[in-house]
């Protein structure tokens, strides 16, 4: 899906695939991490849950971020998808990352929350199928202590390595056919949120 189909698009809004129970996000691995989640349908040994693990809705982004699954360490791409409890549970128990005067009252409050909350919330630019900023931000979601182990055991429904799907889009880019890289994206949608747990994110 080309997200510039939109008129209008606020800066920060969560756009995602999903359906009524689930929602897909990305993440990159080294090929080990990777076909061991993909075996065991969750995470298990070599990844390592006592590190934040960062998901991310957006399919460009995880392009953006993994260089279309080519930089060290993140040439596996997984699709998971995990149960809408689960993704909006996290993001009432969030805290943003950086300080941000619409949100916060302050910089102690932000500093309290930041000391007592294990999820972390960042927007980050959008990206287009060229990998270049838009105008609008994206988001991505850092998991710690207990989300990481309830994302583990309890969000994940399935586990899907697309890392011929992500290579595929990149080659027919690659040999300039730009509309038809475009058409292969996955559609993602505004995913509406309760206003408090907007209000929690910075989501407007």
């Amino acid at each position: 899906m080309n997200t510039n189909i939109y008129p209008t698009i606020p800066s920060k809004q969560i756009r995602a695939r999903f359906d009524e129970s689930t929602i897909t996000v990305y993440q990159a691995y080294n090929p080990a991490i990777a076909q061991a989640a993909v075996r065991h349908q969750t995470f298990v040994s070599p990844f390592k849950a006592e590190r934040m693990t960062w998901i991310k809705p957006s399919f460009l982004w995880m392009m953006y971020r993994s260089g279309w699954a080519t930089k060290e360490n993140q040439e596996r791409i997984l699709a998971i998808r995990l149960k809408r409890s689960g993704f909006e549970r996290a993001l009432e128990n969030a805290c943003l990352s950086h300080f941000d005067a619409n949100v916060h009252r302050d910089h102690e409050q932000w500093q309290t929350l930041v000391k007592n909350t294990e999820v972390r919330v960042q927007w980050d630019p959008e990206k287009n199928i060229h990998l270049e900023e838009l105008s609008y931000r994206s988001i991505q979601i850092g998991l710690s202590g207990s989300s990481v182990r309830s994302y583990v055991n309890e969000w994940i429904v399935e586990v899907e390595d697309i890392t011929a799907y992500c290579q595929t889009i990149r080659e027919t880019l690659t040999a300039g056919q730009a509309e038809a890289a475009a058409a292969m994206l996955p559609a993602e949608m505004p995913y509406e949120l309760p206003p408090a747990t907007k209000s929690i994110i910075g989501a407007f």
